[in-house]
């Protein structure tokens, strides 16, 4: 059964919906495309070119936790060179996450002391502060000559990881296996930058030899690939500020607010009493 409102609530009614749909639309509003789009550059030029930032190669330093894996033509003298326990032999457990997807966990490996040195089984003292992993590698291979036939080592960093926080979609802290990664790769794993970010001014942390740096790159801009910020180093935080869209939604939500539940208000008084 169709049941009919009466005229002066209808009339009402209409004033309401429209007021509402005008309000849905002064709070959606919308972002600029050239605020929006990656790596912009002059449309006539069918291909372009540009420099490449310097690959980075990070070098170890105090309070990283190192993997060392040895083998030889000897499994079983080898095994004393890999120790079940880390502790056991002089190393630590640290905390950290084990990949970009799974949350932290303990690892285990050897702590670079104070004084920039892993202690490993009977070698002893090795000092690894300021070399990169495969300085490290041929360093402890040569050492290990004197008590393997052919040895051979694996060396890895297991504490490299950087965070990203802010306008992004999965805001995380994130480890990173391979020792390499850009602000692109990272920012990928988040998610993306969300459409309230500001790409046009992404902030880079980095903490490196007792000083703290902020680094701005412009991701609208194609120049961010030969940023010095472009191959993140370990413990580096990227924030993505939000931008003027976020601020305005946040602004016109609470002006509007108030009007919106004053008109269901006033609805519902009509409602009542009819």
């Amino acid at each position: 059964m169709k049941i009919a409102l009466p005229h002066r609530l209808n009339h009402y009614g209409h004033y309401v919906i429209l007021g509402l749909l005008i309000c849905s639309q002064y709070i959606a509003g919308c972002a600029s495309t050239k605020e929006l789009a990656y790596f912009q550059d002059d449309l006539a030029q069918a291909t372009a070119t540009t420099a490449a930032a310097e690959r980075y190669v990070p070098k170890i330093q105090t309070g990283d936790v190192l993997s060392v894996q040895v083998s030889s033509l000897n499994p079983e003298a080898s095994s004393f060179f890999n120790p079940y326990s880390p502790i056991a032999a002089g190393g630590s457990v640290q905390t950290a996450p084990a990949s970009p997807t799974t949350p932290l966990q303990a690892i285990n490996g050897y702590l670079v002391d104070a004084t920039g040195a892993i202690e490993l089984p009977m070698v002893g003292k090795v000092n690894v502060a300021g070399q990169t992993v495969a300085q490290i590698k041929e360093k402890i291979r040569g050492m290990l000559t004197e008590y393997l036939k052919e040895p051979t080592v694996n060396v890895r960093n297991q504490t490299f990881r950087v965070s990203v926080m802010g306008e992004v979609s999965r805001p995380s802290l994130f480890a990173i296996p391979n020792e390499q990664i850009t602000l692109l790769e990272a920012l990928s794993l988040s998610g993306d930058v969300t459409i309230y970010g500001r790409r046009d001014n992404v902030l880079i942390i980095r903490e490196e030899n007792g000083q703290r740096t902020f680094g701005r790159v412009d991701l609208t801009k194609r120049d961010v690939f030969n940023s010095p910020y472009y191959y993140l180093h370990p413990n580096d935080v990227v924030y993505v500020e939000p931008g003027r869209a976020r601020a305005a939604t946040a602004d016109r939500t609470n002006q509007i607010l108030p009007i919106v539940l004053s008109a269901l208000s006033f609805v519902a008084i009509i409602v009542s009493r009819f």
